[in-house]
């Protein structure tokens, strides 16, 4: 994807995005002071406010609206509807020709900016644990294990879905309340300097790496630049904070740090290590994870053995927090998926879907047909589409995960996208039977008839694929 269309789609993202969330309340003097802006309004009195929002559409009475502008996309141009809509106020860079009677409005220069130092404010109220975590596959995964985990003692505020950008962070941020006793923060990036723009707001006393791949290669040129870019966690780690890495990640290995690391994997040098592990298919896996203190004995309610990494870092800050081996142990095992990234979906018939169609990328579809392979099952069928954001390595990528497939054992593989072509051409050069098509449209045809009982059908591809509704479609006519 070039520089160009993934702007278009972040601007499509951000004209998508309703977001509304809860703060503790500020006053308009507070939020003026803590984005450094200058209130256009002074003589006025204002009750403190309690929710922000960046959309338009979605405003709650008494709130402050914060316009987002994008390369081609001004929310600035919706600020009087959200003051009419009943936002108390906002924040802005362009100054409106008439200010609305009984509004109060805080000039900033940079309203982006203006969010990061309000969530930077809320975040530093609250002398608590935060973890953040970044990472090229698995991200929200770690993120969902890791908020179960504290979860068993602690109350936790996380990260919604993958609300992990300069939007999601600090509106996550600003959730915080005098409540919660830790945060869970994921952040994503796709170029350099990103993950410590977010980490200037977050500020964790736990930086959690899960891997590095190959996501994003196309902007970082190689998976040394993604490492360098990931990386950018440890700059905003505060001091006496801890460093939890994949010790299996060879890359991740060669970075020394000046804080405590825990290193979690199979590998003998990790002190958090994983051992006994055994795959259960879709039913989940179950493993040991030994540490310095103490000995875990897990069961982990999702498939794919890649899920005793998240949870063996997830035993990892446990221990930090002073959880217990109870509580630990029942943590892991209350684990439930977001969204669709390997939900289980079990059909009339005996029919399977494993719907991972959030994202893709080589590891992460590596991840899924080998869990496919292991399913028991009359047919296995993978539904593969485009994987994005690979640069040099795309045609290779593709091709090598058809190839996979074959490998593997898979029956049928149906190759949608136009960079998908190369995932049926690898598969039929290594011996197995696939078919390209050019969209979801036609793909579904032939699934719905594919589609047998005693089938087991893995749907997975980049999330701008939209493999959702071939999800849902087939959902519907099988349930």
């Amino acid at each position: 994807m070039t520089d160009t269309a993934k702007s278009q789609e972040r601007d499509l993202e951000m004209r998508n995005l309703r977001v509304e969330v809860s703060m503790q309340p500020m006053t308009i003097h507070e939020i003026e002071a803590a984005v450094g802006g200058r209130l256009l309004t002074p003589g006025e009195m204002f009750p403190p406010v309690s929710a922000v929002g960046t959309d338009s559409r979605q405003v709650e009475p008494g709130s402050l609206f914060v316009p987002w502008k994008g390369e081609k996309y001004d929310g600035h141009r919706f600020i009087d509807a959200a003051l009419e809509a009943g936002a108390a106020g906002c924040l802005c860079a362009q100054v409106p020709e008439q200010l609305l009677p009984g509004k109060f409005y805080i000039q900033v220069p940079d309203t982006r900016l203006a969010l990061r130092a309000l969530a930077a404010s809320c975040r530093n109220r609250y002398d608590i644990p935060v973890i953040q975590i970044t990472g090229s596959v698995g991200k929200t995964t770690t993120k969902e294990m890791m908020a179960a985990v504290l979860g068993a003692k602690l109350r936790v505020l996380k990260t919604q879905g993958n609300f992990n950008n300069d939007i999601g962070t600090p509106l996550t941020l600003l959730n915080l309340g005098p409540e919660h006793q830790a945060a869970v923060v994921e952040t994503g990036m796709n170029h350099f300097g990103e993950i410590r723009y977010l980490g200037e707001m977050v500020r964790p006393t736990i930086a959690v790496i899960s891997n590095i791949g190959d996501a994003h290669v196309e902007f970082l040129g190689s998976r040394e630049g993604i490492l360098k870019a990931k990386c950018e966690i440890f700059e905003n780690l505060q001091e006496g904070g801890v460093a939890v890495l994949n010790g299996d990640d060879a890359l991740l290995n060669t970075v020394e740090l000046p804080f405590r690391t825990l290193r979690c994997g199979q590998s003998e040098h990790c002190n958090v290590r994983i051992s006994d592990l055994a795959d259960h298919g879709v039913e989940g896996i179950t493993c040991t994870v030994t540490t310095e203190r103490q000995t875990y004995h897990l069961t982990i309610p999702a498939p794919g053995e890649h899920m005793a990494y998240s949870a063996s870092m997830a035993v990892a800050v446990g221990e930090e927090l002073g959880l217990t081996e109870e509580e630990i142990v029942r943590g892991v095992a209350s684990y439930q998926p977001s969204g669709s990234r390997l939900r289980i979906l079990r059909l009339r018939e005996d029919r399977l879907q494993l719907d991972d169609c959030y994202n893709a990328n080589p590891q992460s579809v590596t991840a899924a047909l080998e869990i496919l392979a292991k399913t028991e099952s009359d047919q296995k069928i993978a539904v593969l589409g485009d994987m994005g954001e690979l640069g040099e390595l795309t045609e290779q990528a593709h091709y090598n995960v058809g190839a996979l497939a074959a490998m593997l054992g898979v029956d049928f593989v149906a190759a949608v996208g136009e960079k998908a072509e190369l995932i049926a051409e690898g598969c039929m050069e290594s011996g197995g039977t696939a078919l390209h098509f050019d969209s979801r449209e036609s793909a579904l045809r032939t699934l719905t008839a594919q589609f047998t009982p005693h089938t087991a059908m893995l749907v997975k591809a980049s999330h701008a694929m939209r493999f959702g509704e071939i999800v849902e479609e087939l959902r519907k006519t099988y349930d």
